[in-house]
């Protein structure tokens, strides 16, 4: 007899990847609704706050306001602790599309394969001639990662986390990262993020990589989601960057429009 629970896999086989991704991403879901549920009610606070004084009471007290969030100054400290924690790598500084003159190329309606780029995820190479909004994203086609090289060409940076990743180490980036910012100083106005899942060679995060945060002919990949790691990296290679930072990228159109 099995323990089988209707609409789940059998406990006792081994989750396929196909069936980690899926899984990964209901969670990833219904984490998303509890986020939408908890923004909703905090802006449900601040409107109460401007209608009467009692209202701010109520707010402050009662409703999520995101003070459970580590602050940027939290995250630095111990950045240095997560990456070994993570198994990331050193950022490293990445060569340009071969051929190189075709590097800060714009494309036409069809852009080269993924596989053809100089690393995974790309960091530069042929790209859109339009870029991609910053923001915290489900998902994105093929189009959106051409646009989103412009992007970092024009100084953002980009977060990107394996589809199968723990719905929770990927909520806590987008908790992070999807607030305005008027309610924190995170610098997602210049960071994109979004699971890496296109289609053909190149479309997938290398074998072992969760993470891979990526700004203009910059890498860094890790063996699994960690925001410490993610905010070190976008605070000084996002320009401009956040918390008094530093700038260590060398993007060409640094802090164009996107």
């Amino acid at each position: 007899m099995t323990n089988d629970v209707p609409g789940r896999p059998d406990q006792g086989r081994r989750l396929t990847k196909a069936q980690r991704k899926e899984q990964a991403r209901r969670e990833r879901e219904e984490l998303q609704r509890r986020l939408a549920s908890k923004r909703r009610a905090r802006t449900l606070g601040i409107a109460v706050a401007g209608v009467v004084v009692a209202g701010i009471v109520f707010a402050t007290t009662l409703l999520p306001s995101g003070d459970d969030l580590p602050s940027p100054q939290q995250l630095l400290q111990r950045a240095a602790a997560a990456a070994d924690g993570a198994g990331c790598g050193d950022v490293t500084t990445t060569p340009p599309f071969d051929p190189a003159a075709d590097d800060r190329t714009h494309i036409g309606e069809v852009g080269p394969p993924l596989s053809s780029y100089a690393t995974t995820p790309p960091a530069s190479g042929p790209h859109s001639g339009a870029t991609f909004a910053a923001g915290v994203y489900d998902s994105l086609a093929i189009d959106d990662l051409y646009q989103s090289i412009h992007s970092l060409e024009h100084g953002a940076s980009v977060i990107w986390y394996d589809p199968s990743a723990p719905a929770n180490d990927v909520a806590q980036l987008l908790e992070f990262y999807d607030r305005r910012l008027q309610d924190a100083e995170v610098g997602q106005d210049r960071v994109i993020i979004a699971p890496y899942d296109f289609p053909g060679a190149g479309g997938i995060l290398p074998g072992g990589t969760q993470m891979a945060l990526v700004a203009w002919h910059r890498l860094r990949t890790c063996a699994s989601v960690d925001l410490a790691v993610a905010f070190d990296f976008t605070s000084q290679y996002s320009f401009p960057t956040t918390s008094g930072r530093d700038y260590q990228g060398e993007a060409p159109e640094a802090g164009g429009a996107i």
